[in-house]
C-alpha cells in the first residue's frame, strides 16, 4: 500500500440507512439485479483513464460487508481501496472519509452510492474541471417542470426555472480548500457544495447526466431495476492484429515469450494475439480499440507486454459493467508452432481475461505475407454480458 499514489481521491459516501427504501439492510447494500448500488457505483469510478484513491464510507456495523463487496468489485485495484466507518450524519461521514485520504490527492471527488448509475465520463469531467479552475465543480441538470413559491399551501409565484439546476453528484473540489471548510464549520449543509460555498469559495456546474438520479423510494429502486434489466444483454465483438516478423527482437506471443524465434516489430512487444484480443473485448463493449485507449504516442506502452494491455483492457470492460464470458483467438502464420505451448498460452490468457480463453492456429497454404513468413496475424472475438 505504500508504494500505491494517486492525485485524484473519490470518497464514496455508503453510510446512509435508507429508511425510505424499507429495506432491512443500509442503502448501498440493497440489491439490484443480483450486484448492491455499492458494486454498480465503484464500478464507474475504476472504469476512471486514471488511477484514483477510494475510500469507501460504511455504516460502522456493516464494515465486513462493506470489505467483501470491495475485494469483489475492485480485483486487481484493491490496493487502492479503503473502508472507514461514518458518523451520524453525512457530513460527519463525509469528513471521516476526507481523513483517510492519502497526502498526494489533491483533486477530490464526493460520490453518494445511491446515485450508482453516474457515467464515469461525469467523474472524468468533474476531475479535469476542478483541476483547469481551482474551484469546486457539480454536475447539474436543467429544471424540466414549472417551479412555485408556496405559502402555507397557496402557490404565491412562479420562480425562474433557467436558473436553477438539479444537482448531483460526484462533486469534486481542491483537496486543502474541502478540508479546511470542513474543519472551520459549525452547521450541517445538504450537499458538500453548499458548505464549499458558504467558506467562500467558488463552485462551478456542469452538465449531468439523467443516470444520475438518487435511489431513495421504492419507485426509484423499482426504476433502477428496469434500467439493469433493459442492458442485461450479451454482445460479441471482433479484433484482428497484423505484425511483421522482427529478427532483432524476442518473440512475445500470448504474453509467453518464445526463445529461438524471430519477434514481431511494433510500437510495443508486437503481441499480435494479445492485441486482437483487446481489440475483442474493446469492441464488444462499444469502447473504442487499442490505439485509441492506448495509443503508439503513448511512451508508457513502448516495449509494453501483452499481459499490461489485456489488464488494462478488462478493467476497462468491467468497470462499464460487463462480464467477459468468453474469447477464441486464430492465430494465422507459419510459425512459432502453437500446438506444444497451447495450454500453457490459453491458461495464462484465462487468468488475465478471467474467463475461458481458446487458442487455435492455422497457415495460409503459402498465400500471401503470412505464407511468405514475413509475419503473423490474429483474429479474435470476445462474449461479454451485462
Amino acid at each position: 500500500m505504500a508504494e500505491t499514489s494517486a492525485s485524484v481521491g473519490v470518497v464514496v459516501v455508503a453510510a446512509g440507512a435508507g429508511t425510505r427504501l424499507g429495506a432491512d439492510v443500509p442503502k448501498a447494500f440493497v440489491s439490484v439485479g443480483g450486484r448492491t448500488l455499492l458494486e454498480l457505483a465503484l464500478e464507474q469510478v475504476f472504469a476512471l483513464g486514471e488511477p484514483a484513491q477510494v475510500v469507501v464510507v460504511a455504516p460502522a456495523h456493516n464494515l465486513v460487508l462493506a470489505q467483501d463487496v470491495v475485494r469483489r468489485t475492485a480485483g486487481p485495484a484493491v490496493e487502492y481501496v479503503s473502508v472507514v466507518p461514518g458518523g451520524a450524519t453525512r457530513q460527519e461521514s463525509v469528513s471521516a472519509g476526507l481523513a483517510g485520504l492519502w497526502p498526494d490527492v489533491g483533486v477530490v471527488l464526493v460520490h453518494d452510492a445511491a446515485r450508482p448509475f453516474v457515467p464515469t465520463a461525469i467523474f472524468q469531467a468533474v476531475i479535469e474541471r476542478v483541476r483547469a479552475t481551482g474551484d469546486g465543480v457539480i454536475p447539474g441538470l436543467p429544471v424540466i417542470d414549472t417551479l412555485k413559491r408556496i405559502a402555507d399551501d397557496v402557490a404565491v409565484e412562479a420562480v425562474d426555472r433557467s436558473i436553477m439546476s438539479a444537482v448531483q453528484t460526484p462533486q469534486g473540489f481542491p483537496r486543502a480548500e474541502l478540508i479546511a471548510a470542513y474543519a472551520a464549520t459549525d452547521r450541517d449543509y445538504t450537499d458538500d457544495a453548499a458548505l464549499f460555498d458558504a467558506a467562500g469559495h467558488t463552485v462551478r456546474v456542469i452538465v449531468g447526466d439523467p443516470l444520475g438520479f438518487k435511489i431513495t423510494t421504492p419507485w426509484d429502486l423499482r426504476r433502477a431495476e428496469q434500467l439493469v434489466g433493459t442492458t442485461a444483454t450479451t454482445r460479441n465483438g471482433i479484433g484482428i492484429d497484423i505484425h511483421a516478423f522482427d529478427d532483432s527482437a524476442p518473440l512475445w506471443l500470448g504474453t509467453v515469450h518464445w526463445p529461438d524465434e524471430p519477434g514481431l516489430a511494433g510500437h510495443s512487444d508486437g503481441d499480435a494475439l494479445s492485441h486482437a484480443i483487446c481489440d475483442a473485448l474493446l469492441s464488444a463493449a462499444g469502447l473504442g480499440d487499442l490505439g485509441s485507449r492506448f495509443g503508439t504516442s503513448d511512451p508508457r506502452f513502448a516495449g509494453a507486454h501483452g499481459d499490461v494491455f489485456i489488464s488494462a483492457t478488462v478493467d476497462l470492460v468491467r468497470g462499464a459493467g460487463f462480464v467477459i464470458q468468453n474469447v477464441a483467438v486464430q492465430v494465422i502464420g507459419n510459425r512459432p508452432r502453437l500446438s506444444g505451448r497451447r495450454a500453457e498460452v490459453e491458461k495464462r490468457l484465462g487468468e488475465l481475461v478471467g474467463a475461458p480463453v481458446s487458442v487455435a492456429a492455422t497457415t495460409s497454404d503459402g498465400l500471401g505475407f503470412t505464407g511468405e513468413g514475413a509475419g503473423l496475424a490474429a483474429i479474435a472475438t470476445a462474449l461479454i454480458s451485462r
